[in-house]
């Protein structure tokens, strides 16, 4: 038994991030969500452009791109030798957990390109610091 569970703990930190690396190597999101994003941010982007962008050859952000589309998050409109993609914004999440949400506001806030804070609704207008 206590091979199995040494075992067992082995594997599970083996292909876990190692703790030691200032939160380790995970992002998170997935090569869908930065491709996402980055298409939010520039819908004229080339997929030689986002790549190195998202950290991903241009083979796997073009089979990114095309699952996009499949799944309707992407439309694809050539305009002469160019492609410009748009970001269908009413797409809903994939996963059970973010039932019922749409990509848009999400992505409005991460392809932001200022660095502005604005409050959210909880947050009182005119508290500075330490205030509530």
């Amino acid at each position: 038994m206590y091979l199995a569970v040494t075992l067992s703990r082995d594997v599970c930190s083996g292909s876990m991030s190692d703790p030691n690396q200032n939160g380790g190597a995970w992002t998170l999101l997935t090569g869908h969500g930065h491709v996402l994003v980055e298409v939010a941010r520039n819908p004229e982007a080339r997929i030689r452009d986002i790549s190195p962008v998202v950290g991903l050859t241009e083979r796997s952000v073009q089979a990114i791109v095309a699952d996009l589309e499949a799944a309707g998050y992407l439309t694809r409109t050539r305009t002469g030798r160019r492609v410009v993609y748009t970001v269908n914004r009413d797409s809903l999440f994939r996963h059970s957990a973010q039932d019922g949400h749409r990509v848009g506001p999400f992505l409005d806030i991460l392809a932001a390109t200022g660095t502005e804070i604005t409050p959210g609704p909880d947050d009182p207008a005119d508290a500075g610091p330490g205030h509530t």
